[in-house]
């Protein structure tokens, strides 16, 4: 049952006065009776007895007893009170002498206390028979009609004659003098000066009168309105509990504490929310959990609002959630921004990118995780949790840049991992009541329904962005509005004001000078290049015609920039970066190392750097936003822009808080102004599944982990499941020479071809299984095309594996795809390869590239024999790697191999990646033993390449190798001497350390702390843990 149709209703009763004839019954003197119209009533009358509905509830305030004077009037009533009294007076005289409970007499005891108080509960037992006395007088029918509060009298003094009873059985036989010296003194103070002797009827009276002023206990009628009562907050409670845990709402903010708020406000730096950002959180999808898809222009907030769902998840829901980035820097930045938070608000925060991250992840000991992973780990992750039938513990996935679905391999695996939440989300709902709710975002849709069917999503967008933003481009000298409601879509704006020389001329046709020159210093700009090669060519002109003025802004921050990049490069340093950095100018691409990246990118928001000239990777990834975006070329290397790409691009433009708009030139040939028209005004790329993508390898892949994880085990399940892919949402576009049915067919084939997957003998049964090579292949993440290579190459390394030195492991975990992207230098290989030692040429001979034929690929002499050139470059690229374990200066080996350094960055983390991915290989197959304590090492070796002492220090997000030297330096040589520092110390000891760079620094070591700790304690709780398949008789 929903929140919203629970209802909670609890009877209230009304404590307002009765009137008194109500209450007026046979025991009432008939001179105090009268009728509702105030006559007297007659003796007939007082024959009916008094009865009261159970539905009329007295309140506890009513005086019950305000005509109690009525009840004493009755004489046949009294008159069997005295007769009781009398009788007991006699027995008073018979008995003079009475016997304490240890066997002492006692003169005179007292027999009036009706009412005994705990005190006197050790009084003997002659008051229980003189109770009994007199209450045998008053059994008869006549007292079934006494008032409901002489019954509740009645029942307290037998109550309290059976506590009696019990508490004189309950005490031993054995005398004790002690207390029997004392009882006796006791009894003969008392005996002294005794009381005088109240007579039945003061008795009764005073306690009645005690009865009315304190109501508790005394009116039947109370007690059953007080049952009833209590009942119905009984069940008003259950029912609160219940819309609890249903509605889960936990404070003022959108169902989260006030400190959620004050966190964003802190942390964040953000006060208020956009008003779409409010209308998103308080849709009915959001509230009652239903898959959404929601879409705005880059830097419109869209994150924020992800962030809030998640934490609601985290700590209303006491379920894990799921964030999706596309890539690993993404992944840092959001675990080091999310670190505080999850300390404040005691949850985890867990990287999964590159090498990092445990499969299936480590049980927290009530602790909510928060699993920040790229595109391919999330993708191991889901996978892991099925196989541990953990799955159910994810509560919410949420996907950043959802249009990447479109996106070859890696929108393939996201479309992979969404369809297995998808279908997996509805077994769990039935299970554990509480399904896995997809959240997808993204600043570039153009078929949202197409997504929607594939989720089961709804969709909320907005054109809100907090910016305005101008786009305009450039014909020549001329600036024209971009205007798609115009037939030409440009509009005239101005012309350009700058004076340039013929030489000035010829070096900047595109007028790039002038236009960067109208923002910088003051404002921010980006330029967008077509090539890596552009962007260092392009900051390398413009610092070439600024003025020495712009020397002079934030000199100090640029030189302090400049040590920590020559650091960061072990005392190398860019040329070009040494060159524009002075001037505030830098460039931006994959051929920066990713610690010169980081430092480019914090100087840029920070403002010491003004300017970065970058590719247009640089939109797809961290928020950098700009007063000005131009983008030199309508072209990404040799290919037109496309619409997605564009809007990327100059949705950049524009500071959220520092600008109050933001503007966006494309510089245009000529040639180009037609398709430009095309490109401003186009609705955006249809997003297609990439399922089909290389042959097919998608729906390879997906069938095999399917049968691996028992998800689908015949083709009939298998057809079912292919039904909730977004393949089969567009298979009307898509299969066009084959249905869907015959594409599964011939994977299933394809499979068992490979020996990935066996089928049942029994043609009745049907049913699939993977087998050992299947299933190390999938849970290994292996490319289905590589993975009987690698097998094969794994078996002959057994045979002849080297281990007194890293090269042959290394050539083992080298990419395969990697081998394209490199051409050997020949003479650069011989060099490296007549540097080895004889067991490792050795080694080279026994992979298939004897030393002959590099000597002859160096000579440029024809070679005879048949080399295997894929194995030979793939050995290239090993001798890149082993000069990177040995030295782990990247700067040194880049120029021995004369390649470029961003590329010798790339080659190392993929091959940290593949590493990891070639470990969970060889956990599945027996044969392959040997590998596992070898690798675990050497994946360590390769995540981080450092000396083994920086290695702690660089396990925290964002620390880099020149931070982690400064931080040992510092004294901070260990996770925990990290995670206790003061960021305040920090700022202060470590240098071009800002305070909010060291409280990420910190937050993220203690999180990493705490997460280790974890780990430690469920191992611990598993070796205490007792088995469930114990023994017994």
């Amino acid at each position: 049952m929903s929140a919203d149709n629970r209802e909670i209703k609890i009877k209230r009763v009304t404590s307002r006065k009765r009137s008194r004839d109500s209450l007026k019954s046979h025991l009432t003197p008939l001179r105090k009776r009268t009728t509702a119209s105030g006559e007297q009533c007659s003796e007939k009358t007082g024959e009916r007895s008094h009865t009261r509905t159970m539905g009329e509830n007295y309140s506890d305030n009513e005086d019950l007893f305000g005509d109690y004077d009525s009840i004493l009037g009755d004489s046949s009533f009294l008159a069997k009170m005295d007769d009781a009294e009398k009788n007991m007076k006699q027995h008073d005289i018979d008995h003079k002498t009475y016997i304490d409970p240890v066997g002492h007499h006692l003169d005179n005891p007292d027999f009036t206390a009706l009412r005994p108080t705990r005190d006197t509960c050790v009084k003997s037992g002659c008051d229980d028979s003189l109770t009994d006395s007199i209450l045998e007088g008053l059994r008869d029918d006549p007292f079934r009609d006494v008032p409901s509060s002489q019954l509740a009298f009645q029942q307290e003094v037998l109550q309290r004659d059976e506590k009696n009873r019990c508490l004189d059985a309950d005490k031993t036989s054995t005398p004790n003098p002690e207390r029997s010296v004392e009882y006796r003194n006791k009894r003969e103070e008392i005996d002294v000066a005794p009381k005088a002797r109240k007579s039945m009827t003061d008795h009764l009276k005073r306690a009645m009168l005690c009865n009315a002023a304190a109501p508790s206990g005394v009116s039947r009628t109370t007690v059953q309105k007080e049952a009833v009562v209590t009942e119905e907050i009984s069940v008003a409670m259950q029912a609160i509990e219940s819309v609890y845990m249903e509605t889960t709402d936990l404070g003022p903010f959108f169902g989260l504490p006030t400190k959620v708020k004050e966190l964003i406000c802190n942390l964040k730096e953000i006060k208020d929310l956009y008003d779409w950002q409010k209308a998103c959180l308080n849709l009915d999808s959001v509230q009652q959990r239903r898959n959404l898809i929601y879409s705005l222009p880059t830097s419109g907030g869209k994150t924020l609002v992800a962030e809030i769902l998640i934490l609601k998840e985290l700590l209303c829901r006491k379920k894990d959630a799921l964030l999706i980035l596309p890539y690993i820097s993404l992944v840092q930045e959001k675990v080091r921004g999310l670190a505080s938070f999850g300390l404040e608000l005691d949850f985890m925060v867990e990287e999964y990118a590159g090498s990092k991250g445990r499969f299936p992840p480590v049980k927290t000991r009530g602790k909510r995780s928060l699993y920040i992973a790229t595109i391919e780990k999330a993708h191991s992750l889901v996978n892991s949790l099925i196989e541990a039938d953990r799955l159910g513990n994810i509560g919410l996935v949420v996907v950043d840049e959802l249009h990447m679905l479109g996106d070859g391999s890696r929108g393939a695996i996201i479309e992979m991992t969404l369809a297995k939440v998808l279908y997996l989300s509805v077994h769990y709902s039935v299970l554990h009541s509480g399904s896995t709710q997809i959240i997808g975002m993204s600043a570039t849709l153009g078929n949202v329904q197409d997504l929607q069917k594939f989720l089961k999503a709804e969709n909320y967008t907005n054109d809100f962005r907090p910016v305005q933003l101008d786009e305009y481009v450039k014909l020549k000298d001329s600036i024209y509005e971009v205007d798609p409601k115009e037939e030409e879509c440009f509009r005239f704006s101005r012309l350009l004001n700058f004076k340039y020389s013929s030489a000035m001329q010829k070096m900047d046709p595109d007028h790039i000078v002038a236009l960067v020159t109208e923002v910088i210093p003051a404002h921010s700009c980006l330029v967008f290049c077509p090539t890596k090669k552009n962007c260092e060519n392009v900051a390398g002109m413009i610092c070439k015609y600024l003025n020495k003025q712009f020397l002079q802004h934030k000199e100090a921050e640029k030189a302090a920039l400049l040590r920590d990049l020559k650091s960061c490069g072990n005392g190398s340093l860019c040329p070009v970066l040494r060159r524009t950095v002075p001037y505030g100018l830098a460039y931006h691409h994959s051929g920066l190392t990713s610690e010169e990246r980081k430092l480019v990118e914090e100087a840029y928001s920070s403002g010491v750097l003004c300017l970065l000239a970058c590719t247009s990777t640089l939109a797809a990834g961290i928020n950098l936003p700009a007063r000005r975006v131009i983008l030199r070329s309508p072209y990404v290397a040799m290919e037109f822009l496309k619409r997605s790409q564009y809007k990327q691009m100059v949705g950049r433009a524009g500071r959220a808080g520092i600008d109050a708009r933001g503007e966006s030139i494309l510089i245009l040939p000529e040639k180009d102004k037609l398709m430009a028209k095309q490109l401003v005004s186009a609705p955006m790329e249809i997003c297609y599944s990439n399922l089909m993508h290389d042959d097919g390898k998608g729906v390879l892949s997906l069938i095999l982990s399917l049968i691996g994880l028992s998800i689908t085990t015949t083709l009939e399940k298998i057809r079912d499941f292919m039904s909730g892919t977004l393949l089969a949402v567009q298979e009307s576009r898509l299969c066009t020479e084959r249905s869907l049915a015959e594409i599964i067919q011939e994977c299933v084939t394809v499979l068992k071809d490979k020996a990935l997957i066996t089928e049942s003998p029994d043609p009745q049964d049907g049913t699939l299984q993977v087998t050992r090579l299947g299933r190390a292949t999938f849970k290994g993440s292996v490319d289905l095309i590589y993975c009987d290579v690698l097998y094969r190459d794994l078996l002959k390394g057994l045979e002849s594996l080297m281990l007194n030195s890293f090269l042959h492991l290394l050539y083992l975990v080298t990419p395969y795809d990697m081998i394209s992207q490199c051409k050997p230098d020949w003479m650069t290989y011989f060099r490296q390869f007549t540097m080895l030692s004889a067991a490792e040429q050795k080694m080279s001979t026994a992979v298939g590239v004897p030393e002959s034929f590099i000597a002859r690929k160096a000579a440029g002499q024809t070679i005879k024999k048949n080399v295997d050139m894929a194995v030979a470059g793939r050995l290239y690229l090993a001798l890149v790697l082993f000069s990177l374990v040995k030295e782990t200066d990247l700067w040194s080996v880049a120029e021995r191999f004369q390649l470029s350094r961003g590329f010798v960055q790339t080659l190392l983390s993929s091959s940290s990646s593949f590493c990891s991915c070639v470990l969970h290989f060889t956990q599945e197959l027996e044969e392959l033993w040997a590998f596992r304590a070898l690798l675990t090492e050497l994946t360590r070796r390769l995540t981080y390449c450092v000396q083994a002492e920086l290695i702690p220090l660089m396990e925290v997000a964002g620390v880099m190798q020149s931070r982690a030297k400064q931080l040992y330096s510092a004294g901070y040589k260990t996770l925990s001497h990290l995670a206790n520092a003061d960021p305040n110390v920090l700022v202060k000891t470590v240098e071009n350390l800002y305070k909010k760079q060291a409280n990420q620094i910190v937050a993220s070591a203690k999180m990493l702390l705490n997460e280790k700790a974890e780990a430690l304690k469920e191992e611990v709780d598993d070796l205490l843990m007792m088995p469930l398949d114990l023994p017994s008789l």
